[in-house]
């Protein structure tokens, strides 16, 4: 019955945007957006590996690959997750996994595709994290949205209770918010889960647009969530049962936000988010509620950074160029460590120099490896790359500790 309710609205659209074409917007345009955002709202599927999908799932027939994140489970196996498909309105998920610290990986073992052929516009999985909590739990948040950007997405989390196993089993996919989570929680001293969620603002709905467009045609829908479109401030005091939204700063010259936190010695929670005019931040003394006016941090290209407060009470910091630099293009990444919250940083650590390389996230393992992920040329080469590292590597600007790794090939496309 459930299918075909959505056949139905999927018929209904259909017709009510052949008439927009034809017709004013005003007339038909909220119906249309109303059905896309009951299709938009249809619960993401977590679908694995078989027989039947291998063929257009299977590493080996990967068409395109961006970073989304990786993590380590509490046995030792590390899941990576990336996007297929395109930075654009075919984008989907992926996730496989390695049992032996990275040195090899599976093939895909599991699929989050929202697209069908019966749908009046693309569905798209393109936004999303991975992150073992402090249970043991491994989260995957993922957003879905019609058409590159519907005006509002939907941000979703699934978790897995048994990610070590032979064979995992995902829950159900829930609705958390709107827009997407790109970067991992932070657990504050208090003992909150602090979650950075991104609603973009308008000019995105027009990004990425299907081939002969002009103007989306879901450009008008979500006007009332205008007043609050930035970056967000979820967090969650009963480990991840329910979330409160306290907050949001909006940004200047923002777009994806990609934002996350850093809880400071003092107390202080620090965002910093990406801009296209470098890494900006805020502060707030309150626990989220009240954050300061942002001001600029870091030079920096518009592209994502990675923060993480260490084992060893030090920050470190993964970023494109020198701390005082706005790269040309989205290269030379490279990791510093801080002794003092980020008011100053030492070494620099070049993870990766050359062009076409960005999104670098990761994690610490218990015996203090660094692992980042991050990927290179996304449409030709569709690489997605690991490396392993120390902090003394950190601070001695090279690989020098036994069993570090630069530039290892976790999965890229087969030509």
């Amino acid at each position: 019955m459930k299918k075909l309710s959505e056949k139905h609205f999927i018929l209904v659209v259909i017709f009510l945007y052949a008439s927009c074409l034809s017709g004013p917007i005003a007339t038909y345009g909220q119906d249309v957006y109303s059905i896309c955002d009951s299709l938009g709202m249809a619960p993401p599927l977590i679908t694995p590996l078989t027989k039947q999908n291998k063929s257009k799932y299977s590493l080996k027939n990967l068409d395109y690959g961006m970073t989304i994140g990786i993590e380590r489970t509490p046995k030792g196996r590390i899941w990576n997750c990336f996007v297929g498909g395109g930075d654009n309105a075919d984008a989907y998920f992926l996730l496989h996994w390695s049992d032996n610290d990275g040195k090899t990986w599976s093939d895909t073992k599991f699929i989050i595709d929202p697209h069908r052929d019966d749908l009046p516009f693309k569905r798209r999985t393109i936004v999303g994290q991975l992150w073992t909590d402090p249970i043991g739990r491994l989260w995957l948040f993922m957003d879905q949205a019609m058409t590159y950007y519907d005006g509002r997405a939907g941000n979703w989390y699934a978790i897995c209770e048994n990610p070590d196993a032979k064979h995992p089993i995902w829950s159900e996919p829930k609705y958390l918010s709107f827009g997407c989570t790109l970067n991992k929680p932070t657990v504050m001293s208090t003992g909150e889960w602090v979650l950075p969620v991104s609603l973009w603002i308008r000019r995105m709905i027009n990004v990425a647009m299907e081939k002969g467009w002009t103007e989306s045609p879901l450009r008008e829908a979500h006007h009332e969530l205008d007043s609050i479109r930035g970056a967000h401030v979820y967090v969650s005091t009963n480990q991840g049962r329910t979330w409160e939204d306290r907050a949001f700063v909006l940004f200047p010259k923002t777009s994806f936000d990609e934002h996350l936190f850093i809880e400071r010695e003092t107390g202080t929670w620090w965002m910093t988010a990406r801009t296209s005019a470098g890494i900006w931040q805020s502060f707030s003394k309150d626990k989220g509620y009240h954050w300061t006016k942002p001001k600029l941090y870091q030079p920096h290209i518009s592209s994502r950074h990675f923060m993480k407060r260490l084992q060893s009470g030090r920050l470190l910091l993964v970023r494109h160029g020198m701390l005082d630099e706005k790269t040309t293009t989205r290269s030379h990444l490279i990791a510093f460590l801080s002794e003092d919250d980020g008011k100053t940083w030492q070494g620099g650590l070049m993870i990766d120099e050359r062009e076409g390389i960005s999104y670098p996230t990761g994690f610490q393992a218990d015996n203090g490896y660094i692992y980042i992920s991050y990927d290179h040329e996304r449409s030709s080469l569709g690489e997605i790359l690991m490396c392993k590292f120390t902090e003394q590597d950190v601070l001695s600007r090279c690989f020098v500790s036994k069993g570090s790794r630069q530039k290892k090939i976790i999965t890229r496309i087969h030509r």
